[in-house]
């Protein structure tokens, strides 16, 4: 690494230390419930690195959490490129989580994510001419990854041509992940992968 990017590196540091997401929300005291996946939840006050780490591939996880959410809201057709507009409905959904929990959305976008992130999948193993499933675990940088594609998709199934209003409905998601409650598209499909990657053992 060189002295020019110790010096960034340390600039931001400096810049962000104190600071809040979205001005409100404070990311000192975040607690993980999940030790294997805390390494690849970062948090941050920077919703936006303006494709800093774009071209590592291995690197996205030093990426603010909230950020990697906002990304994936915008990987739908009528979505992509809308940063300032998906920053907006995520920040939306933080002030109405907070009104109804009076929680930080911040933790509970983590317990979220956690609580949505599969342990198991999975994959197709060739013998001869049969194709037979096995199980396997999952890495945690992958856990977090799946989590927030659920996520993304619960989101959009809810309020795609839908009278749901899309900030409720991330509200509802992500509420409805940190309990851990199955009715929520998110854990639904993680229960899902497990059973099958169950059955296949």
């Amino acid at each position: 690494m060189s002295a020019d990017q110790s010096e960034a590196e340390a600039a931001d540091t400096e810049e962000t230390t104190g600071a809040k997401l979205f001005g409100s929300w404070s990311v000192d005291d975040i607690e993980f419930g999940d030790p294997s996946t805390e390494r690849y939840i970062t948090v941050t006050p920077v919703a936006h690195t303006m494709g800093r780490h774009a071209d590592k591939q291995f690197q996205k996880s030093e990426i603010s959490i909230v950020e990697r959410l906002i990304n994936r809201l915008m990987q739908t057709g009528e979505n992509t490129g809308k940063k300032q507009m998906t920053t907006r409905i995520v920040r939306e959904a933080f002030e109405t989580i907070h009104d109804r929990t009076g929680e930080n959305p911040v933790q509970v976008l983590v317990y979220a994510v956690e609580n949505a992130a599969p342990r198991e999948e999975t994959v197709r193993l060739k013998y001869g001419g049969i194709s037979v499933p096995k199980a396997v675990d999952i890495s945690p940088q992958r856990r977090v990854d799946q989590a927030l594609k659920f996520i993304a998709e619960g989101v959009h199934n809810a309020s795609f041509k839908s009278e749901n209003d899309v900030v409720e409905a991330l509200a509802q998601q992500l509420m409805g992940a940190a309990n851990n409650d199955v009715g929520t598209y998110a854990v639904n499909q993680k229960e899902e992968k497990e059973r099958v990657a169950a059955a296949a053992r």
